[in-house]
């Protein structure tokens, strides 16, 4: 019913809704961490790196002379890594991880995809990183980066679940709250017009063709909710050096925490 009537509403006023869509766009929720996962951030040598208007809280485990960068999801954050940091740390790995830009513990503003991608190119590049995992809607930024910058030359990625069409991530926003198909159409025009970008060129099975990685490996959920195996499936059929791993019983989030997922990482990185 609530739908109905927010659709109902959309429809009558569009340019309202359309401000509120792109608000949720723009603004991640920050969620509150668990107890063992601020454990983990504590034991992290923690500085704040300054990036355009924000202020980024970053996070170094040292250990060994290998270098891995997590990069997290939307409305994620550094902790929920907690249990890959700490089995990285056994391997002998100095793993790096940040909040990203209004995301966790950096400072809080209107952010972007692009500004995300833009962030994780320039820590590539400040803690000269080969090694990468990334989970969720951070594949879409990590990917982008990627694919703007060859000359960053990654040799082992893991992705943690892949969306690829960033106009499924519009439509999923626009399902949840039951908006018109007049806001959705307006609100498209509205990114391409900031972007000077089409939404539908938007895609990871795009920009991992211009991607310098030497060898890729996807993790996916077969009845992962929140983004379908099959958009992992896409990005692996338009990429010639990634293997995918479908997997069952651990949904979307769950698969940041199961053991033998992790095991499933650390084995291909080694």
């Amino acid at each position: 019913m609530k739908k109905r009537i927010i659709g109902f509403l959309s429809g009558m006023f569009p340019n309202f809704f359309v401000r509120l869509a792109y608000q949720k766009l723009t603004n991640p929720q920050v969620r509150n961490l668990r107890a063992t996962e601020l454990e983990v951030l504590k034991k992290a040598k923690q500085e704040v790196f300054p990036f355009r208007n924000f202020s980024i809280q970053t996070y170094a485990w040292l250990g060994g002379s290998k270098k891995i960068l997590l990069i997290h999801g939307w409305e994620g954050q550094a902790g929920n890594f907690s249990f890959l940091i700490e089995a990285l740390l056994a391997k002998g790995y100095t793993v790096h991880a940040f909040d990203g830009p209004s995301h966790g513990f950096s400072s809080k503003g209107e952010t972007s995809l692009f500004e995300f991608a833009a962030l994780v190119d320039e820590l590539v590049r400040h803690y000269q990183i080969a090694h990468l995992v990334s989970h969720s809607f951070g594949s879409v930024a990590t990917t982008y980066a990627l694919s703007n910058n060859p000359a960053l030359k990654i040799e082992k990625y893991v992705l943690l679940t892949s969306p690829d069409k960033f106009s499924e991530r519009i439509n999923y926003v626009i399902q949840q709250v039951g908006l018109s198909k007049k806001v959705e159409i307006r609100l498209i025009e509205r990114i391409e017009k900031e972007l000077q970008m089409k939404v539908h060129e938007l895609n990871v099975s795009t920009f991992i063709k211009s991607a310098n990685v030497a060898s890729a490996l996807i993790i996916h959920d077969k009845h992962d909710k929140v983004i379908p195996i099959q958009q992992s499936r896409s990005v692996q059929s338009e990429w010639k050096n990634c293997r995918l791993e479908e997997v069952e019983g651990t949904g979307h989030f769950k698969v940041l925490t199961t053991d033998w997922v992790i095991n499933k990482i650390i084995a291909f990185m080694e």
